[in-house]
């Protein structure tokens, strides 16, 4: 970081398509079921790997998963999803590429018992984001209660890569959580967007 730089989470500091992430994307809060089930399908093909591979790889998942559309990805032929397999532009892991597959018949699954998904998912912080005070990196959990209730309630649903290490990375991008460090730059931003945030 230069004397320039405003400060920011020490986890963003190693590319500039990582801090733009950071400064932009992470932590504002999101309400949208279709970017809802995009970042948890996401999230869960990080698993093993870190995010900033993920990250540069979300153009080529978006394209070939149609826009993270359940209706969409279920309606892929045999063919579509073979072909997925060998995609460069995506992590090529037929359990991880099989999962997406598995997460839109889940919600789908849910849509049909007239479960809207952003209120069923932003129930578990009680329907508001959880503005934290943290002032290190070493001070943030891995997994809360909340994230371990979500992947119980998920893995039930039968959505796949979604334990409460993963849960709770989701809950962190989406906003659930304020997990900025308090000297970073979009702390208070993005405390005050939270303030404002209704289902």
């Amino acid at each position: 970081m230069t004397n320039n730089e405003p400060e920011r989470c020490s986890w963003c500091e190693s590319a500039d398509d990582y801090r733009a992430y950071h400064d932009n994307v992470w932590g504002r809060p999101v309400r949208d079921p279709i970017e809802l089930f995009a970042k948890l399908c996401l999230d869960g093909q990080q698993a093993g790997l870190s995010w900033l591979t993920i990250l540069r790889k979300q153009a080529g998942y978006e394209k070939a998963f149609l826009g993270f559309d359940p209706k969409a990805i279920v309606a892929m032929s045999d063919a579509d999803r073979e072909r997925l397999y060998s995609n460069r532009d995506i992590i090529r892991s037929k359990a991880k590429i099989d999962a997406i597959f598995t997460n839109a018949e889940a919600f789908l699954k849910l849509e049909e018992k007239g479960v809207r998904f952003e209120q069923w998912l932003w129930a578990f912080v009680g329907g508001s984001p959880i503005i934290n005070a943290y002032r290190t990196q070493s001070e943030i959990p891995t997994e809360t209660e909340a994230s371990q209730s979500m992947a119980k309630a998920l893995k039930k649903e039968g959505f796949k890569f979604v334990g409460p290490t993963i849960c709770y990375a989701f809950m962190e991008a989406v906003g659930m959580v304020n997990d900025h460090v308090t000297s970073c730059h979009c702390y208070q931003p993005v405390a005050e967007q939270m303030k404002q945030f209704t289902l």
